[in-house]
């Protein structure tokens, strides 16, 4: 078709232009460090270390106040008079909407295939080392943001690293990592966070409508895919946050639930053959057969793709985050992370664990491809065969998922999109108008072309995004301390029966106990 050589051509002009600068950054953000026999990036190390000295600086507050952050979440210590737009709930299932998709579901499968069973294992470890940074970058994005006359609310990395630097004397070196952190999330926003996921979406939903013969392979069908999801993006993005929370509150619950209940019927299927998978994921960890590098190259897999899932370190969630109605910074820096834990430790978990128990032919011939130095065709195929070996119409099934992850995905990342624009570039409704019709006309873009260095260039810029948010964490950490030990006093006074007028009045008297140690 005519459309059909018109956007081919468009596709492959945009790649001639920008492979090369795609190439050059890619480079540098993922450049690799050699370790044993394999290759380690520097970017995933520079996420790990983060989430290991957090871990230790806030001694394991992952762990000690998981509990906490349950009881925050389920509302128990919310206050109706505090400034923001969302509950603790709706901002959580906001940012988890931005991070559970198709790395969830493609990615594992990559991991398990290049890295094996045992790589699970350290996607389950970078998961909890990315709790604690997800708990300090959350409580800056509360504890720096802007509420507006209006009530509505600004924040992010953009706004913490600004302020939050420039408390410590170090403005200048703060607007530098505002902006670059500013300009890196929304680059990604329309590429990543946008375009790939309609892309991605239209191409399963391609392959379990017909394929080639699919109405949605031809120019007008992929069209009418595009508008559509563009014109349900408008409606949720003219909302804003409290559209947005009041969507993803809905439906990130409906689709972890539906995917996960379909894990464990693979699972309850097989059930004979889980203590195997099991022992394949331990002894795969430290003994990994037949992998690149060995015990290093299942580590490497299992954290770079644990990493890129739950964007711990990268600064998109706090921008969520911060819309939280709360007082108390520290409140969200806790429920942020239940984010990595629902994220990696669990869905992916499920997912990887699916495939090593399904043992399906495709996996293991993936493996073995693998295992010679060939690329993985895709990801996504081998979960939906890993489902169908259990449920025959489970693709039809995983469709929906696809479809659902890429629109809450999409959705949350319009937002992050639009708080770094106006950071950047001012909060007006001429600025916020051209934003969004931009948005609009790339989601149509993504289901007309592939546009993959683009794509490639977007993942280099949301990793960059971490080295600017990162530097800003570390010189802030004693910040967080003392909004947790304010925290941790406040819920041990309302549970000894204290009211939040008395708390209050109490701390506006004085430090007395609100400076408490956290116990």
């Amino acid at each position: 078709m005519a459309n059909e050589t018109w956007t081919t051509r468009l596709d492959e002009s945009i790649t001639e232009f920008v492979d090369p600068i795609a190439s050059k950054i890619s480079e540098i953000v993922f450049y690799t460090i050699p370790v044993g026999d394999t290759e380690f990036p520097w970017i995933v190390g520079w996420l790990v270390v983060a989430g290991l000295v957090f871990t230790g600086y806030f001694g394991f507050a992952q762990v000690r106040h998981l509990p906490k952050a349950l009881k925050l979440v389920r509302g128990k210590y919310d206050q109706k008079d505090a400034p923001g737009e969302v509950n603790h709930f709706q901002a959580l299932t906001s940012a988890v909407s931005g991070t559970v998709g198709l790395g969830n579901i493609a990615g594992v499968a990559i991991a398990v295939t290049i890295g094996g069973p045992g790589a699970t294992f350290w996607m389950i470890v970078c998961g909890l080392l990315g709790m604690a940074t997800k708990f300090v970058e959350c409580t800056l994005g509360v504890k720096y943001r802007e509420v507006h006359p209006d009530g509505t609310v600004s924040g992010g990395p953009m706004h913490y690293l600004r302020k939050g630097m420039a408390e410590r004397g170090l403005g200048g070196l703060g607007k530098v990592l505002a902006i670059g952190s500013a300009v890196a999330l929304l680059f990604f926003t329309f590429f990543g966070g946008n375009l790939f996921q309609v892309n991605q979406s239209l191409e399963q939903l391609q392959s379990v409508t017909g394929g080639e013969d699919s109405l949605f392979s031809s120019s007008g069908g992929a069209l009418f895919f595009g508008i559509l999801i563009a014109a349900l993006v408008a409606l949720v993005l003219i909302g804003g946050i409290r559209s947005i929370g009041a969507v993803t509150s809905r439906l990130v619950p409906a689709m972890a639930i539906i995917y996960v209940i379909a894990c464990l019927f693979v699972i309850l299927s097989n059930l004979t053959a889980v203590p195997e998978a099991v022992s394949d994921i331990i002894v795969g960890a430290f003994a990994p057969d037949g992998v690149a590098g060995g015990l290093i190259g299942a580590l490497i897999v299992g954290f770079q793709r644990a990493a890129f899932s739950n964007e711990a370190g990268i600064g998109s969630a706090p921008i969520a985050h911060s819309a939280v109605k709360t007082k108390r910074p520290a409140t969200e820096g806790l429920v942020a992370m239940i984010e990595p834990f629902i994220d990696t430790v669990v869905i992916c978990t499920m997912t990887a664990l699916t495939i090593a128990i399904a043992r399906t032919p495709s996996w293991e011939e993936a493996r073995e491809a693998s295992a010679n130095g060939e690329p993985i065709a895709s990801g996504v195929s081998l979960t939906s065969d890993a489902f169908e070996s259990a449920i025959s119409w489970f693709p039809y099934v995983l469709a929906v998922a696809v479809l659902l992850f890429a629109f809450s995905t999409i959705i949350t990342w319009s937002y992050y999109g639009m708080k770094a624009w106006t950071y950047l570039f001012g909060r007006t409704r001429t600025s916020e108008n051209i934003y969004k019709v931009l948005f609009s006309l790339i989601v149509i873009t993504g289901a007309l072309m592939s546009l993959s260095s683009l794509v490639s260039l977007a993942d280099s810029f949301l990793f960059l995004a971490a080295v600017f948010n990162i530097i800003g964490l570390y010189l802030l950490a004693p910040v967080v301390r003392r909004e947790l030990n304010r925290v941790v006093d406040y819920i041990r006074r309302r549970d000894a029966g204290e009211s939040d007028e008395q708390i209050e009045a109490s701390e506006a008297a004085g430090p007395g106990e609100a400076t408490t140690l956290a116990k």
